[in-house]
């Protein structure tokens, strides 16, 4: 029995939302071990970051849909990890975005997830969508706001992470 994988390649006008590849785990791993990573339950060790990345990985196979490793669509340098996320103790579907240092502040993360959503919008047939952050990520909150999202409840994790959830348009209004 032989199983393919198939993560389709989503492209934007400066970015390309792309499988993971080898040649990412160096950036992948050192934004994985910083403390960039402290609103995503904090840093890791290269082992756990590998581990990280598979599950990137392996998310596709097991719900069809995924995080793409966004990557200039110059250089193909990675740049962070955006696309669609739903854990299993997630309360329901949510585009969820992270971008390396060098990317912040450079609208990357915006393009990327609008993509996204689009994406799960579109080719998904996705109805609605969330995104979650941690009450003290600014940033991440403020990127929801300009996608017009709406502040709705919380939800804790399993790990115990308390996480703010952030309503978004559904596809009729973003037509």
């Amino acid at each position: 029995m032989t199983t393919t994988l198939i993560i389709p390649t989503v492209e934007t006008e400066r970015l390309r939302l792309r499988a993971p590849q080898w040649s990412d785990f160096d950036a992948f791993a050192a934004f994985r071990m910083s403390d960039r990573t402290k609103h995503l339950g904090g840093a890791c060790t290269r082992t756990q970051a590998f581990d990280k990345l598979g599950e990137i990985i392996g998310h596709w196979h097991l719900r069809g849909y995924g995080r793409w490793m966004v990557a200039d669509k110059v250089t193909d340098a990675p740049l962070g990890v955006v696309g669609c996320f739903f854990p299993d103790d997630w309360p329901e579907p949510e585009i969820a975005w992270s971008v390396f240092e060098g990317a912040e502040g450079r609208g990357i993360a915006s393009e990327a997830a609008r993509a996204s959503l689009a994406f799960a919008y579109d080719t998904l047939g996705w109805t609605t969508a969330i995104s979650c952050t941690t009450p003290e990520n600014s940033r991440s909150k403020a990127l929801a706001i300009r996608m017009g999202a709406t502040r709705e409840d919380d939800f804790t994790t399993r790990d115990g992470m308390i996480l703010e959830v952030y309503r978004h348009l559904g596809p009729e209004a973003l037509k």
